[in-house]
């Protein structure tokens, strides 16, 4: 009888265990889940597989990127005193000098944003990296009091040994000079030196965002600052989605010849830019510094920055941008070397092109991420029979990220259209609601346009199978692409 007992015991036991497992999981998954259809899938594997589901839920289901972020957020609040990036007390939110139409936008981004709008800025396009890197070490070589950069790749080639001397150069001269570099992509500079031990030898400050470590173990390929900030005394600004690097300068002939844009700001935005940069530099050494007077107006754009990433509130650029969509009353124009949109990006699109909107999109046919492009184009089909337009730009391949409503409204910065950038990457983006600008944007996009090739629906049905299934299998890895 004991015997008996006892055995049914050794059943009974694990049976329990499998069993409040496959329960707590259900819970977890009714709680955290906002997809579905995902959350029935997994609370099917659960209930399938008492044991096996929920340890395969907490490997695989949980977002433990999120979970880590809201971490981040809370210790760079910490470090800095404030909310992370922190809201410019100095100024209102009532929103200056923006267009009876685009009204509506602005109050919806006053209420994402940590920032408000600010009049009296000046912006400058940088075409690739023969305009932008001349004006940036310029400005980093007139620096009296203070230089703060960030950039996720910085190579040590003959251009970032340039930006290297300049860095140190200010440094010598007293100027209080600090660099942010990205611990994954610092990586990018090898095989040659990483750029943070040159400038450490050469007296700049230099801290590294989330460096990989094997003690302790600390290898997360998530979580990426993807920001490029360049501020000069609180006066100048610059920022876009150029890297630091050769690939953005010389010949069209260059191997691996990279297209990109940066811009130069001037006026009070710039302001909001050293915040955000503080708050990175607080969180990753500790440092609370307080960011310098907000500079004079100086030309007649109206600017907020937007800082995104996978914090407490995660979908603040890609909310924006459905927002901008559906504030459009002619026009919606969109650069983008990577384009995997969420669904609600792909329906605001798709609604807008219904009510007679000229939705155009501007990807590169030479991507340097080919498994990118074979899963975006998967996904191109349910825009282009709603009649938005495709163009694919020839080669060399364009890092360019440019986002355009209307006469008068811009999004600019770091984030690509994709979930690495809205999801999971911290990035920095610019509203500027600016006639001139705006037309010197979309001047630009119409060029690229007319030099591209339009893609159809019936280029897309006519993929041969073996490229539509590579396609679709690159397309089942959207969210960690």
């Amino acid at each position: 009888m004991d015997f008996a007992w006892q055995a049914q015991l050794r059943f009974l036991i694990p049976a329990l265990a499998a069993t409040l497992a496959a329960a707590a999981a259900v819970v977890h998954i009714l709680l955290h889940k906002r997809d579905s259809r995902g959350a029935f899938g997994w609370i099917a594997v659960c209930l399938l597989f008492p044991l096996f589901g929920p340890v395969l839920y907490a490997v695989f289901g949980i977002n433990r990127v999120q979970i880590r972020a809201q971490r981040l957020d809370q210790r760079a609040t910490h470090a800095l005193g404030q909310r992370a990036p922190g809201v410019d007390s100095g100024h209102t939110r009532r929103a200056p000098a923006v267009p009876e139409a685009l009204t509506g936008l602005a109050a919806a981004a006053d209420q994402l944003a940590a920032v408000p709008l600010v009049a009296g800025n000046e912006l400058q396009v940088l075409h690739h990296g023969d305009q932008a890197y001349p004006a940036m070490l310029e400005a980093i070589d007139q620096a009296r009091a203070y230089v703060y950069l960030a950039t996720y790749i910085f190579e040590t080639d003959a251009t970032g040994r340039q930006f290297v001397a300049a860095l140190a150069r200010a440094a010598a001269r007293g100027v209080d000079v600090r660099v942010m570099l990205d611990g994954f992509g610092e990586y990018y500079a090898w095989p040659r030196r990483r750029a943070g031990g040159l400038l450490r030898r050469q007296g700049v400050s230099v801290a590294r965002f989330l460096a990989p470590s094997l003690l302790p173990p600390s290898l997360r390929i998530n979580l990426r600052n993807h920001r490029k900030i360049l501020v000069v005394d609180g006066v100048r600004g610059f920022t876009g989605g150029m890297n630091i690097g050769d690939r953005h300068v010389g010949s069209a002939r260059r191997p691996r010849r990279v297209d990109d844009m940066h811009f130069a700001l001037a006026g009070p935005v710039v302001h909001q830019m050293e915040t955000v940069f503080l708050a990175d530099w607080a969180f990753v050494t500790g440092e609370r510094t307080a960011a310098g007077d907000s500079a004079a107006a100086q030309g007649s754009a109206t600017c907020r920055v937007i800082d995104d990433g996978p914090t407490e509130d995660p979908d603040r650029v890609a909310l924006l941008l459905s927002a901008a969509v559906a504030a459009a009353r002619e026009r919606v124009l969109i650069m983008t070397p990577y384009f995997l949109p969420s669904a609600g990006l792909i329906s605001a699109l798709q609604a807008a092109a219904l009510r007679g909107l000229d939705v155009s999109i501007v990807l590169p046919a030479a991507n340097n991420l080919p498994y990118v492009h074979w899963a975006s184009r998967h996904g191109l089909r349910e825009l282009l029979v709603r009649g938005v337009k495709i163009y694919y730009q020839p080669a060399p391949f364009v890092h360019s990220k440019l986002f355009v409503v209307d006469d008068s409204y811009a999004l600019i910065g770091s984030a690509n259209l994709d979930p690495r950038s809205l999801r999971l990457n911290f990035e920095m983006q610019v509203e500027v609601y600016d006639r001139g600008f705006v037309a010197e944007l979309a001047d630009h996009l119409a060029a690229r346009i007319e030099a591209s090739r339009r893609y159809t629906a019936a280029d897309f049905d006519q993929r041969s199978l073996p490229v539509r299934l590579r396609d679709a299998v690159a397309w089942l890895f959207t969210p960690y692409l």
